[in-house]
C-alpha cells in the first residue's frame, strides 16, 4: 500500500526531493554537533572525545553576565525591527493601494524596493562615510558650522536609532510587498459597496483593508517571533563591527558574539552554548505565541 501511494504521488515526491535534500543536509545532519556546547572543545580530541562539562559553558555565561546582556539586546532590536517594520510596512502598502496612477505606483515600488538589495558591507560604508569622526559629512557639516564634531563610534547611546533606522530603510521595501499583494486579493466589489454607501477613504481603509490584512499580519508576526533572538548578523557587524568594545553595551547581539567567540577565541564550546539557547528559546516562542494565537483566532494559527 506504501509503495502504491509512493508510486502514484512520485511526480510530488520528486519536486520535494530538493527541499528534502535541503533540510536534511543544512539542518539535521548538523545536529550531532550541538554537542559542543557541553565540552571543554580541543582539537586533540575532536568534538566526540572532548572532556564533557556538562552546563559548564552556559553557567559561565550566566554567571559574567553575557547572557542576560545578549538576551536584552537581541529581543530589544528584534521587537523594534518586528513592531515598527510591520507597522511601516502596512502604512506604506496601505499607501500603494491609495495611490490612482498606475505609473506613479510602480516607480514608488520600484524605488522603495531597491534597498533591499543593496548589500550590508556597502550600507556599512555609507554609514562610516557619513558618521566617521574625522572625514564624515555629518562632522563636516557641523565643524563648518562652528559646532563640535560628533564621536559616534564611541557613543553606545546613539546606535539603536541608528540601526533601526538604517533597518527599516533597508527592508520596509520588500516588507510592504507582501501586504501590498494581500491587498491585491481583496474583492473589489466590497470597496466599490462602501464607497457607493459614502465611506470615504480613511473609513475604507481603517474597516475593509487593514482587517483583511490581520490574517497575513499575525502569520508574518509569528514567523519573525520564532527569530526573536536571531539577529541581522550582517547588518550589525558592517555598521558597528564587532570588536567595537566601546558600543558593547547597546550593540552586541548574539550573532557578534558568537562570531567573535569563534574567530577571535576559538572558543566553540561557549559559541555553541549560545547557538543552542538561541534556539531553544525561539522555538518555545514560536509554539507558545501559537498557542495564544489558536485560543484567541483558531483560524489564523500555523499549528
Amino acid at each position: 500500500m506504501l509503495l502504491q501511494r509512493l508510486w502514484t504521488h512520485r511526480t510530488l515526491l520528486l519536486m520535494c526531493c530538493p527541499a528534502i535534500v535541503f533540510f536534511l543536509v543544512f539542518a539535521y545532519l548538523p545536529m550531532p554537533g550541538l554537542y559542543l556546547a557541553f565540552i571543554k572543545y580541543n582539537y586533540t580530541d575532536g568534538i566526540f572525545r572532548s572532556p564533557f562539562v556538562g552546563w559548564e559553558n552556559f553557567r559561565f555565561l550566566v554567571i559574567n553576565g553575557d547572557l542576560a546582556r545578549l538576551t536584552i539586546n537581541t529581543i530589544l532590536y528584534n521587537l523594534a525591527f518586528i513592531l515598527l517594520g510591520n507597522a511601516l510596512q502596512v502604512f506604506v502598502a496601505v499607501l500603494l493601494n491609495e495611490l490612482r496612477r498606475k505609473w506613479f505606483k510602480k516607480i514608488a515600488q520600484t524605488f522603495l524596493f531597491l534597498p533591499y538589495f543593496i548589500s550590508a558591507v556597502l550600507i556599512g560604508l555609507i554609514a562610516y562615510n557619513f558618521l566617521s569622526y574625522d572625514y564624515g559629512v555629518l562632522n563636516s557639516i557641523l565643524v563648518s558650522l562652528g559646532l563640535d564634531p560628533v564621536k559616534t563610534y564611541s557613543n553606545p547611546h546613539i546606535w539603536p536609532f541608528i540601526i533601526v533606522i538604517v533597518y527599516l530603510w533597508q527592508t520596509t521595501g520588500y516588507g510592504s510587498i507582501i501586504y501590498f499583494a494581500a491587498i491585491m486579493g481583496l474583492d473589489h466589489e466590497i470597496v466599490e459597496a462602501s464607497e457607493i454607501d459614502g465611506a470615504n477613504a480613511l473609513q475604507r481603509i481603517v474597516y475593509i483593508v487593514l482587517p483583511w490584512l490581520k490574517p497575513t499580519f499575525i502569520i508574518l508576526l509569528l514567523f519573525s517571533l520564532g527569530g526573536i533572538l536571531k539577529g541581522n548578523f550582517g547588518l550589525f557587524y558592517n555598521l558597528v563591527g564587532a570588536n567595537n568594545t566601546m558600543l558593547y553595551p547597546t550593540t552586541d547581539i548574539i550573532e557578534t558574539y558568537v562570531f567573535r567567540s569563534l574567530m577571535n577565541n576559538f572558543n566553540f564550546s561557549t559559541g555553541s552554548a549560545v547557538s543552542l539557547y538561541q534556539s531553544v528559546f525561539g522555538f518555545v516562542i514560536v509554539v507558545t505565541c501559537n498557542w495564544v494565537v489558536r485560543k484567541t483566532s483558531p483560524d489564523h494559527s500555523l499549528f
